[in-house]
């Protein structure tokens, strides 16, 4: 068994709380799965990971998109590489330092025994925008004005790259026995327990979520879990085919979601 501590969109970053927000330690291991912060607050926002590393085994983090506001893409992943590998430089000559795995199109493996692990698969996803909301997400969504030379066609042709990698690596562990868990910051469901009822008609819905259940990511018997933040609207349920999906978000600090635990537990 594999206990992971889920947590997404703590958005400390109005008003700035890295240096006060305690994520309590239940588990080995942490998912920060996105809108943690903004990347722009680089010193104070790697501070706040590094507290993590020092009570977690492993902290795993996806790029949300509120991670570039202020700033880009390309800077905020490259922040994001800067620090793993000064991290995994730490920890030769710091045993005690937790591990950290930058989910960008990465897998992470967890052997339990010699014949059980799971495999865990984590990127953004965005989200597929069709033709006809591009004009409303665009205008809508306030990520295509707060981070620099960012548009609706990039954000699809992400989502195209993301989806195609999770397609891959679902495709190449079935048939392995392995139990497979997805971390993405976008929802990859529109099924209705995983959809706040208040924005379920909104034409921007689009840039938030996607249904994916006819993608081999989705349909794969080997994927048990699929945790994802980005709605604000926390949700845990399991599907017909018997995979799990959990939100644990926080939200915006004057305006939280209902259900958010910090010390919210998954075991797989």
């Amino acid at each position: 068994m594999v206990a992971i501590q889920i947590v997404s969109d703590l958005h400390l970053e109005s008003p700035k709380a890295y240096d006060i927000f305690n994520i309590p330690a239940k588990a080995p291991y942490l998912a920060l799965l996105g809108d943690i912060g903004y990347i722009k607050h680089a010193e104070e926002y790697i501070a706040f990971l590094k507290r993590q590393l020092s009570t977690f085994r492993v902290v795993f983090f996806v790029l949300g998109n509120h991670e570039p506001w202020h700033s880009s893409w390309e800077h905020s992943k490259n922040v994001m590489r800067q620090f793993a590998e000064r991290i995994r430089q730490e920890r030769e000559n710091d045993s005690e330092l937790g591990e950290f795995v930058l989910l960008d199109q990465a897998r992470y493996d967890i052997d339990i025994t010699s014949e059980d692990t799971v495999s865990i698969l984590g990127c953004t996803l965005f989200s597929r925008v069709p033709a006809e909301s591009m004009e409303a997400v665009s205008f809508g969504v306030n990520d295509f004005y707060h981070i620099k030379n960012w548009t609706v066609e990039q954000h699809n042709a992400e989502f195209d790259r993301d989806l195609g990698w999770l397609n891959e690596q679902v495709a190449s562990l079935e048939g392995t026995g392995r139990k497979v868990a997805i971390l993405t910051h976008y929802s990859p469901t529109l099924d209705e327990r995983a959809v706040d009822p208040r924005h379920r008609l909104s034409p921007i819905q689009p840039g938030f979520a996607s249904d994916l259940s006819d993608q081999p990511c989705y349909l794969g018997e080997s994927v048990k879990l699929w945790a994802f933040g980005h709605t604000h609207f926390n949700c845990d349920f399991v599907d017909a085919k018997a995979k799990r999906f959990v939100t644990n978000q926080r939200g915006y600090y004057f305006s939280q979601s209902e259900g958010f635990k910090g010390d919210r537990v998954i075991e797989l």
